[in-house]
């Protein structure tokens, strides 16, 4: 049988996804492109360094469930779904089932090597990219990285970092400065940090599909090219509900939510480029920090308050309960070390802080944060 591979790299990590379904390969060099400079690279060539291996196979995915639900395991949460975890200490192996997915899993954290088998491909193959950045993830935090929950986004190698929680404006910032002022989008929800050489701070991307309220995106302009390109037969990425599509389709950019949450356009991250002209940066030097607040109808205008980066901007323990380190990818704390997270703190506090009030005028928005950012 054929199989196909694609490999992930980013600040000398790599990993490679390995499926016989070149669809379950094809997800991951899309989801990962420019961003992890995915590649293709022939099975026969993968000899060495972390694999992920995917399959789609019903029979062996039984057997190895009947394998867990077997043997002494625990009742755990991962991705919204009931996971059934099993841990051979001897052999070094940790088993795991999701039967609401049809997942199982079989990880050997010291060789480096994960295998998921399941019943259909996209499940597979979003299950695949998901684990594979886990995997990225623990060798980069492993060589003192750390996570940040923010946006970034590069203009002359000039990385501009948003901070907030949810609503405060991250990925506001990083697209209004990025589709006005030619920057390239590095990120839209968290990235890599870690000290360089030169006193300053380097960031790298956290590949992720990004969500966008509708009215973002018709502020950014961006909905009619959406409703084209569906109307087209083209398709954003799955996890999008379908009313957000009904809604693209039919020319509404009000808010749509459920239980007091917004339901979102859920975009891939090769979209940003071929859909609306945004490019995805690989790399940058931490220049400037943005600290925004959201309000309806504000002239943008710096506010300084003193915020500035602390703990809580990292991406810990206790803000990743949704993936929790199950199958020993990472090792680390998900935010990075105590001693890297410190670290970078030191080195984002000496750069400028911006504190500022944005309203709901994306073109102003834009122009005011260039010129505060020196991004102009």
């Amino acid at each position: 049988m054929d199989s196909h591979a694609v490999r992930l790299e980013s600040a000398g990590a790599a990993v490679t996804v390995v499926s016989a379904e070149q669809a379950v390969t094809d997800w991951s060099a899309r989801y990962f492109g420019p961003w992890w400079k995915a590649g293709k690279v022939s099975p026969q060539d993968v000899c060495a360094g972390p694999l992920v291996i995917a399959e789609v196979d019903p029979g062996r995915y039984a057997d190895e469930a009947l394998a867990v639900t077997q043997a002494p395991h625990r009742s755990v949460v991962y991705a919204k779904a009931q996971t059934l975890l099993t841990e051979d200490i001897t052999a070094r192996l940790i088993r795991a089932v999701s039967p609401e997915q049809a997942l199982a899993y079989r990880s050997e954290p010291e060789v480096g090597s994960l295998l998921i088998l399941g019943r259909g491909t996209e499940p597979v193959a979003t299950v695949a990219a998901r684990l594979a950045r886990e995997v990225m993830r623990g060798l980069l935090l492993r060589d003192g990285w750390a996570v940040l929950h923010a946006s970034a986004v590069v203009k002359d190698g000039r990385t501009v970092l948003t901070f907030g929680g949810k609503g405060a404006g991250k990925t506001t910032t990083a697209l209004a400065l990025a589709a006005r002022h030619g920057g390239g989008l590095l990120a839209n929800d968290r990235v890599f940090v870690r000290p360089n050489d030169g006193g300053g701070v380097d960031v790298l991307p956290w590949p992720s599909a990004a969500a966008l309220g509708l009215g973002l995106l018709h502020a950014l302009g961006w909905d009619e090219i959406a409703r084209e390109r569906l109307e087209a037969g083209e398709a954003l990425h799955p996890t999008q509900d379908r009313r957000v599509t009904e809604a693209l389709l039919a020319g509404r950019a009000e808010p749509l939510r459920e239980g007091g949450k917004e339901m979102k356009v859920q975009v891939f991250p090769d979209q940003f480029l071929t859909w609306f002209g945004v490019p995805l940066a690989t790399e940058g030097e931490a220049a400037a920090l943005v600290f925004p607040r959201i309000e309806p109808g504000a002239a943008p205008a710096v506010q300084e308050t003193g915020r500035t980066v602390d703990d809580g901007d990292f991406m810990s323990g206790r803000t990743e309960d949704r993936y929790p380190d199950i199958f020993g990818l990472a090792r680390v704390d998900g935010g990075g070390t105590e001693e890297a997270r410190h670290a970078v703190a030191q080195r984002l506090a000496e750069l400028p802080h911006h504190s500022v009030v944005l309203g709901w005028d994306v073109a102003a928005n834009a122009d005011f944060l260039a010129e505060v950012t020196g991004c102009a």
